[in-house]
């Protein structure tokens, strides 16, 4: 397949595409500056704002499907999180790709409890703007006509964590579940080769 990786110079993105290559894919890695990431190797590497349909558009033409793992932190994680999903959904559009997996956050999924994780007891909320950044972000999506999933940890990742090549779909979120990047990589690019979910929010966790 042909696809292209919007925030592949980050740590999950790099693993995205590293997982791709693996599996044989050309991939289209897209990083606000080509010139400081010259380590990713083997891929075509092109510049692309991921808030603009247009540059989503251009980078997106040609290809199968998108992984969005982008963040921009020095921005309003609300205005971040809604203008790429409002973007995504037009720029995938216009390029004619129907595919779009996106990396979400544990903290907006349903808890034990039912209620999102970051409103059960004791949860740490000094992130919160993030955590509604990334829930509006999600209700943007559900607005649109793209064929999307919502893929998140279902706790945190394990940033030691090596590849295993093996995951589990989790019922909730928990705060003390990992994986690793690479595992989780796996599952996104699974939902990329076989899409088994469509247009909901999901969580993975290790085995």
């Amino acid at each position: 397949m042909n696809i292209v990786v919007f925030g592949a110079g980050g740590r999950v993105g790099r693993q995205v595409v590293a997982e791709a290559r693996r599996r044989g894919h050309q991939v289209t890695a897209v990083v606000r500056d080509p010139a400081g990431h010259s380590d990713l190797a083997d891929v075509r590497v092109v510049a692309g704002d991921v808030t603009d349909a247009v540059s989503i558009a251009e980078a997106a033409t040609g290809h199968d499907a998108a992984i969005s793992a982008a963040v921009d932190l020095s921005v309003s994680p609300h205005d971040f999180f809604t203008a790429s999903s409002r973007a995504l959904a037009a720029g995938l559009a216009k390029a004619g790709v129907r595919r779009l997996v996106v990396v979400g956050l544990a903290s907006i999924l349903p808890g034990a409890s039912g209620a999102a994780l970051m409103d059960e007891p004791g949860y740490p909320n000094e992130y919160r703007s993030f955590y509604l950044g990334h829930a509006a972000g999600l209700e943007a999506l559900r607005t649109c006509d793209l064929d999307w999933a919502y893929v998140a940890p279902a706790g945190d990742f394990d940033h030691d964590g090596t590849r295993t090549g093996h995951y589990r779909l989790a019922e909730h979120s928990d705060a003390a579940s990992r994986i690793s990047y690479a595992d989780f990589a796996v599952a996104l690019l699974d939902e990329i080769e076989a899409p088994r979910h469509h247009r909901v929010a999901l969580s993975v966790r290790e085995m």
